[in-house]
């Protein structure tokens, strides 16, 4: 009997593949996002994917704080750890980029990569949408 497939492999196969499109495209139009080599795009398609899961992983913990909180001191600083998260995504990003493949993938600065993730996330929603039916 055949084992049906997993389907949360094949989404994380497709967001790569969805990944590996959008980075080149930044690579070839922004010239502060640099990767020497398809290989090394491919790779850091792979490592966005690993830390942009953790991210929305963290947001959601965090949002489900949020709305737990029943005081406004509560509300206010899970709302501070949103923004937290969101805004040190980021750097978090940039600097694991730079730790793992050092000069030879760049994704710019701040904006950049807040573009480039943004671009990742729509990218992305839209792919698995379209897969979906």
């Amino acid at each position: 009997m055949e084992r049906p497939p997993d389907t949360r492999l094949a989404a994380g196969i497709v967001d790569v593949f969805v990944y590996v499109v959008v980075l080149n495209l930044f690579v070839e139009y922004f010239p502060a996002v640099v990767s020497e080599t398809f290989t090394l795009s491919l790779l850091t398609a792979v490592l966005l994917k690993g830390v942009l899961e953790l991210v929305v992983a963290a947001k959601e913990w965090v949002k489900a704080r949020f709305r737990a909180a029943s005081s406004v001191a509560g509300r206010v600083l899970a709302g501070f750890l949103l923004w937290l998260v969101l805004f040190g995504s980021k750097f978090l990003v940039l600097e694991l980029v730079r730790l793992v493949f050092g000069e030879r993938v760049q994704l710019g600065g701040f904006f950049a990569v807040t573009l480039l993730i943004l671009v990742l996330m729509v990218g992305r929603a839209g792919v698995r949408r379209l897969v979906a039916g």
